[in-house]
């Protein structure tokens, strides 16, 4: 072979080798810019008109009336329990008990909620989809747990503890005048220290949301994958009108 030619090959061999070299990778140099979104921005009425009638939809779903409420129902007129607290209660034992059963052959013993979870009040007159939205904004699902009895007593003493009216339903306690527990009843049932209960409850309060820590001794969670949102519109469209007040689930004797 000639000599330039070997040369020429040794020199196309070494760049091969240099390109093909991986050399380390990093950003050299990162640009922000800032832009705000409020009302001095353009419309584009391009994008407007595609959006128009997605919007108009969602609005028309929204905004049309499920069922009425009769007067405005709150989490504010009660001590120990609530309008609104119970109405969202009975509604996750209504709505959830049956896809439970039939998922897993056992019922739904009783509902607890938080008190927090509710997000705004449902004002007298027409209740539309809308309105769950504004109660419950948050993706929250519908959890199960399996608790033994002794961990039943560690929830009813948070529940007196915590000076809330966290939401129950199935569930009846009774305390005495000086605020101690004098009967706790589940299902119309004096508290059983020896079984298991199926609690329906949110999968936020299940990983210790709102300081719900006795549901780690849980026996077993089953997710029903069921929007607490989506149980309430299922119940606004059954119902039509809302029933909602404060009664004797959770009481101090006087």
């Amino acid at each position: 072979m000639d000599l330039k030619i070997q040369h020429f090959v040794i020199f196309i061999t070494i760049l091969f080798l240099v390109a093909c070299k991986q050399g380390a990778v990093g950003v050299s140099e990162i640009e922000a810019k800032q832009i705000r979104i409020d009302t001095d921005l353009a419309q584009v009425d391009s994008i407007d008109s595609f959006v128009a009638p997605y919007r108009k939809r969602v609005q028309e779903v929204l905004d049309s009336t499920l069922t009425y409420a009769p007067k405005m129902i709150t989490k504010d007129d009660g001590k120990y329990n609530t309008s609104a607290g119970n109405l969202m209660a009975d509604i996750i034992l209504s709505e959830a008990s049956p896809i439970f059963k039939t998922r897993t052959g056992n019922e739904i013993d009783f509902v607890l909620l938080n008190h927090g979870g509710i997000r705004s009040i449902i004002s007298k007159g027409n209740v539309s989809a809308q309105t769950a939205y504004e109660v419950m904004p948050f993706e929250n699902s519908i959890a199960v747990v399996e608790l033994a009895g002794s961990a039943i007593v560690e929830l009813v003493d948070f529940l007196i503890k915590s000076g809330r009216a966290h939401p129950i339903a199935g569930m009846q306690i009774t305390l005495t005048p000086t605020g101690n527990p004098k009967s706790i009843k589940i299902q119309g049932k004096l508290l059983d220290l020896n079984r298991n209960y199926y609690v329906g409850t949110s999968d936020y309060l299940v990983s210790g949301g709102d300081n719900m820590v006795f549901f780690k001794d849980a026996l077993s969670v089953t997710d029903i994958n069921y929007l607490i949102r989506n149980a309430m519109i299922d119940y606004f469209k059954k119902v039509d009108t809302l029933t909602a007040s404060v009664d004797d689930r959770f009481v101090k004797l006087k």
